[in-house]
């Protein structure tokens, strides 16, 4: 289709343009419930940016045989597929990650985000679109989770990954590393955002 934005626009929008989390709103829930720390927050998006591509690819080789009222369930059961497979991956080879992301994981399979890309481009625009489509959103939900769980472990611990990055008299925060402080993180970072967004709108006034 002419009109539809090509592989690179799709590959950019999706990093920060239409951040999933940032500006899209979509995945919520494994973000506030995962970005306690870097190491399930990064675990999280490798998964996600795995179940995203290969689902992308797939429906979008099979979009010319798609019936309206059967994608949605032809979706889920693709998604399903590799959600599959990447939890049974954890569970081989990384099994107290597999434990400490407990349902996330599967829950993949209702995530918003796979579900309308591949209602917006997967089932629209060829493989490789698709594909760069998968990245740049897989990607840009990446960042987003990297900067919540930063924050959240930074301020809770004052450790990054295991290292110490604050003077050993932090008093830790332990309410970043708790649900409130995944809705403070969150709240506090889509501002920061939105005021970005709204001082470069102001700049090229």
């Amino acid at each position: 289709m002419a009109d539809q934005p090509t592989a690179i626009e799709r590959f950019i929008q999706g990093i920060l343009p239409e951040n999933p989390v940032y500006r899209q709103l979509l995945g919520l829930c494994p973000t506030l419930a995962v970005t306690n720390g870097m190491k399930p927050a990064l675990t999280m998006a490798v998964s996600v940016a795995f179940v995203l591509v290969c689902a992308n690819v797939v429906i979008s080789l099979i979009r010319n045989l798609l019936k309206p009222h059967l994608r949605i369930v032809v979706f889920t059961l693709t998604i399903a597929t590799f959600v599959t497979v990447a939890d049974r991956v954890l569970a081989a080879y990384l099994f107290q990650m597999s434990k400490t992301l407990g349902p996330y994981i599967p829950l993949i399979i209702v995530n918003c985000l796979i579900i309308c890309r591949c209602e917006v481009c997967a089932s629209k625009q060829n493989p490789f679109t698709a594909a760069a489509d998968g990245l740049g959103q897989a990607l840009g939900f990446g960042l987003a989770l990297a900067s919540i769980a930063a924050v959240r472990e930074i301020l809770g611990t004052g450790m990054l990954m295991g290292f110490r990055v604050l003077p050993a008299l932090w008093p830790d925060w332990v309410i970043m590393v708790l649900p409130p402080g995944a809705f403070i993180t969150l709240g506090l970072l889509l501002g920061l955002v939105n005021y970005i967004d709204f001082k470069r709108e102001e700049a090229r006034k």
